[in-house]
């Protein structure tokens, strides 16, 4: 699939629940979320169908997202049905990692599981190493838990952990060397990111926001200067740098300040409740669910669906056009 713009799409993010046993200020910022209803939600068979269609179109990569997707029931059936899929060859997960840790009746971690069902990489939100200021920010005393369910995913040995820690004046600028040291302890692949308009319009504002660039310049002034790697690539936007005297890369997200964001922009997003966006920053969404529950729409209807809603995606996001969120993050999957 090529949108307009010729990025070749090859990685949908699904959102599996809209759930959360954290309430983070960016994400999920207020209790009174009004939770979706069971049958508004897609059934792991609908999800499956959307993306055995999806990889006949070119889709390889697919990261289950959130909410927590460790909340929702039988994930790991479902993570191994992911990687029965043809042309599937790299699954992911993003989580806060509180319930990585958890065992199951028979004393396997969900780490475990997840790395026997196929899954290759983990990524853990994690902004914070002060107890304090995580409740604070989660609305959850989840710390030593998080910590737990990274060191967890450690131990089984995936492919790969990416943490990654938005960045919030104020709030944890003074972390960032922490940060830093706690992912070159266990070899976990730190990424920076600028927080988004995506929660409600106070979330963002200009005494919360602190931009990539000074939060580089921050780690600059006390472990010297940052060497570009350009080299090295990922499935997102994040630039690379490798930390002198160390070798230790990091890395930097910024949807706000970088110009340059999305030029090689490769996914698509399937909510938990079958909307398809082509865009994070964008209004623009497709309600798939009802062609996946309309008993005369084929796997052809479902691939004719995919491919009108990459003919729409957006050249760039919208975020620093004055952009509203119509939703909660939470709603639409992280």
């Amino acid at each position: 699939m090529e949108d307009p713009f010729g990025h070749l799409i090859s990685y949908l993010r699904v959102s599996i629940t809209d759930r959360c046993n954290e309430r983070c200020q960016y994400c999920m910022p207020h209790e009174e979320q009004e939770w979706l209803k069971r049958d508004d939600i897609l059934s792991y068979e609908e999800i499956l169908r959307v993306v055995r269609v999806g990889a006949s179109l070119g889709i390889s990569k697919v990261r289950v997202t959130g909410g927590e997707p460790l909340t929702r029931r039988n994930v790991n059936w479902f993570m191994e049905e992911l990687g029965k899929i043809d042309g599937i060859n790299d699954i992911g997960i993003s989580t806060n990692g509180t319930l990585l840790a958890k065992e199951n009746k028979e004393g396997i971690t969900h780490a475990d599981a997840l790395k026997k069902a196929g899954v290759r990489t983990v990524n853990v939100s994690l902004d914070t190493l002060d107890d304090a200021e995580y409740a604070k920010t989660t609305g959850r005393d989840l710390l030593p838990d998080a910590i737990a369910g990274i060191d967890a995913a450690r131990e089984v040995g995936f492919e790969k952990i990416k943490i990654n820690t938005v960045l919030m004046r104020h709030r944890n600028e003074h972390e960032l060397w922490d940060m830093i040291e706690f992912a070159r302890e266990r070899d976990l692949l730190l990424r920076f990111i600028e927080l988004m308009p995506v929660s409600t319009t106070q979330v963002l504002n200009e005494d919360n926001f602190l931009p990539s660039g000074e939060a580089r310049k921050l780690i600059e002034f006390r472990l010297g200067k940052l060497v570009p790697r350009p080299d090295i690539r990922t499935n997102g936007p994040a630039g690379y740098y490798e930390v002198p005297g160390t070798g230790q890369i990091i890395g930097f997200i910024g949807a706000m300040t970088n110009l340059h964001f999305c030029e090689n922009c490769n996914k698509l997003r399937l909510t938990c409740e079958g909307k398809l966006r082509p865009c994070l920053g964008s209004h623009l969404e497709f309600d798939m669910r009802e062609v996946l529950r309309d008993e005369a729409m084929t796997d052809k209807d479902v691939a004719k669906f995919f491919l009108n809603v990459v003919a729409r995606k957006p050249e760039m996001h919208e975020f620093r056009e004055n952009y509203q969120p119509g939703r909660k993050m939470i709603a639409i999957g992280g």
